[in-house]
């Protein structure tokens, strides 16, 4: 739960350019945990960099401040495309996953709102995602990566968003839930509904 908090508080600082001093991690995130602090820097530093492609850098030992870099290479060309393939594919997991723990299903303003959380916004072009709205709407959707179909009967229209066929073939729940179970820091079994489910399928 902490390093999940932490992960959220430091996008949210980033987002903002503001440089993040460790006595507000302290005060506002980990309060009663800081015998754990370093363990649970350590773990958010990890999950910005596999799902973010960002760095927690300190950049005063002596005040404990730090801020995020992104680890994304500065030259364009063949490197610059890969990665930018692996975030959007690092996006699409961060989805499935919040899909999957849904019960399999999301209605499409939870799946905003929960992008909005970690930094990405459907009206704004993303720095390496580009127009996110459509990356998620068309581009996964014709990949057959999710499925958006509309929820009958709702005014204004809402959508549902499920997993697609190749997101089915490409991972498995057993995957996401193992991606999830790591970035919360828990065991799998954690989650007892979503963990029976995921060993019973194939």
């Amino acid at each position: 739960q902490q390093v999940s908090e932490l992960v959220q508080f430091l996008l949210v600082k980033d987002q903002k350019k503001i440089p993040i001093k460790r006595v507000d991690i302290l005060k506002k995130v980990i309060r009663e945990y800081k015998d754990v602090y370093s363990e649970i820097v350590n773990r958010a530093g990890r999950t910005l960099q596999e799902v973010f492609g960002l760095q927690l850098v300190e950049i005063d030992t002596k005040h404990h401040i730090y801020i995020l870099t992104s680890t994304l290479p500065r030259a364009e060309g063949e490197n610059l495309r890969r990665d930018n393939q692996t975030a959007k594919l690092g996006l699409l997991i961060v989805i499935l996953s919040f899909i999957f723990m849904k019960g399999n299903s999301a209605k499409d303003g939870a799946v905003w709102e929960f992008l909005r959380r970690l930094r990405v916004q459907p009206g704004e072009r993303h720095e390496v995602f580009g127009d996110v709205k459509k990356l998620v709407t068309e581009e996964f959707v014709r990949q057959k990566y999710l499925e958006i179909t509309p929820i009958p009967l709702t005014d204004p229209p809402e959508f549902k968003y499920q997993w697609g066929p190749r997101a089915a073939k490409e991972t498995s729940k057993k995957d996401v839930l193992r991606f999830v179970a790591k970035i919360q820091g828990k065991d799998p079994t954690f989650w007892t509904s979503q963990y029976n489910e995921a060993e019973a399928t194939p």
